[in-house]
């Protein structure tokens, strides 16, 4: 029989991928293990080995194409097993979870040398719900279906589906708008307040028309969201409905930390590389940022903590996300137990990390989870701002561009350079004394750094 291969879950996040590039064509050998494509996903790029050893056949998943998770892209017939083309094979559609079927002259899909196994079936996607499967009423409907219906009024579960295993499709909800189809209840049933205002929005967004409107046509270009916007302006919506955000600013003199990291810098040993010699480490002030937050957070242990709503998450290790710019958005790898590394681990492990993050090629462990976070964007002149907390972490660091200012010391007007910084915390898991707490003891590294090197 041959062994399906489906698209992976590779992120917590992922509900679809796409494939940018195969590297096995239709009817070529290949050997388990073998690379057979690669995943974009809306934070990395992966590559994708066969799970077992044969002829590849029946290439359904095409490139650029958003595919569910969990749904199979092509099929390994092993070496002499007997392949029967398949006539029709029904290809993956563009459309987010529903699957093209497309009929023959008498109307019907013809049936398949392997059966398909069913979306309910699927790893990583849910039968009750998400971007396949089955809608509250318990009727299976496509997004689009369960739009519409939602838009009208329809009762899905009163509607038959004529789609892939029995799901409502667009078609039949325009059927049964056309004979005027059972409405839904008009009115939440009693019992289910608290839930309709938890999940009902406080305020409606407005329409991609509503938007529009406002401007002449013509001044402007759509360009789509991608997979990655999407995902950043979901999660950035929940994290600022949810937790409930205060900050913390603080101001840092770096002239000490300047000073140490020159010698630092001084001192690192020259190596050998394929472009020649270079310096072992090349310490930048956000490294030692980096460090200086992984101690502070083992300094006040009940501020390295995660809100569940059963429980609090004490961590026992400092790992440190870190935002890095990339096209068309942002990721957060994390440096992982890093008040245990050197400063030089952490500024060659964030170089690698931060080079991969730019090119798609960081593995899903290298950016999920952390216990904190650090967002920098003094390189660009910014002297503070407020960073947006990223679960599960607790808290985030915005770090401003260190600058000349005048300071008064014992009375008198002094010029040291100085570096403001903001603490956003979750209220839930981290309270303002502690956070204050925290906050200083980062402070009081920045301004005494050969604590750093302790």
């Amino acid at each position: 029989m041959p062994t399906e291969v489906i698209l992976p879950k590779v992120d917590m996040d992922m509900a679809t991928g796409q494939i940018s590039r195969w590297f096995a064509t239709e009817g070529q050998q290949v050997k388990k293990g073998d690379v057979l494509f690669e995943i974009e996903t809306d934070k990395a790029a992966m590559e994708i080995d066969a799970p077992a050893s044969g002829v590849l056949r029946d290439v359904t998943g095409k490139e650029g194409v958003d595919i569910p998770v969990g749904a199979p892209v092509a099929w390994i017939y092993a070496d002499g097993e007997a392949y029967g083309a398949k006539q029709d094979t029904a290809p993956i559609s563009p459309l987010v979870g529903e699957m093209s079927t497309k009929s023959t002259e008498g109307g019907a899909v013809p049936p398949t040398s392997h059966s398909v196994t069913p979306p309910s079936a699927l790893p990583g996607i849910s039968p009750s719900g998400g971007e396949i499967g089955q809608s509250p009423s318990g009727a299976r409907a496509t997004p689009l279906a369960r739009r519409l219906a939602r838009e009208a009024g329809l009762a899905l579960a009163s509607i038959t589906g004529t789609g892939p295993y029995g799901r409502v499709v667009k078609a039949d909800i325009d059927a049964a708008i056309a004979k005027g189809g059972a409405k839904e209840a008009p009115a939440l049933a009693p019992e289910a307040p608290a839930a309709a205002a938890a999940s009902a929005p406080a305020v409606k967004a407005m329409s991609d028309d509503q938007v529009l409107k406002l401007f002449e046509e013509g001044s402007y270009e759509l360009v789509p969201h991608d997979n990655m916007r999407k995902t950043i302006a979901r999660r950035l919506v929940e994290a600022k409905t949810t937790i409930p955000h205060f900050y913390l600013t603080l101001d840092c003199e770096l002239d000490a930390l300047l000073a140490l990291r020159t010698q630092i810098n001084a001192a690192a040993p020259i190596k050998k590389t394929d472009k020649g010699e270079a310096p072992a480490y090349k310490l930048s002030v956000n490294d030692m940022v980096i460090k200086a937050m992984a101690m502070a957070l083992k300094a006040v242990p009940d501020a390295n903590a995660s809100w569940t709503e059963s429980a609090m998450v004490k961590h026992k290790h400092a790992d440190v996300g870190v935002a890095v710019s990339i096209p068309g958005g942002l990721i957060t790898p994390i440096i992982r137990h890093a008040d245990e590394k050197s400063l030089s681990t952490i500024s060659n492990e964030m170089k690698d990390l931060a080079s991969r993050a730019r090119s798609r090629k960081l593995k899903p462990e290298e950016y999920q989870g952390g216990t904190t976070a650090v967002s920098n964007l003094g390189m660009f002149g910014i002297k503070d701002f407020a960073a947006v907390i990223n679960p599960p972490h607790a808290t985030i660091l915005a770090v401003g561009a260190g600058e000349e200012r005048a300071v008064v010391r014992n009375g008198e007007i002094k010029i040291a350079t100085v570096m403001s910084v903001t603490l956003s915390t979750d209220h839930r898991a981290v309270d303002g004394a502690l956070g204050a707490e925290l906050l200083v003891a980062f402070k009081r590294l920045i301004e005494n750094p050969m604590g750093l090197l302790v």
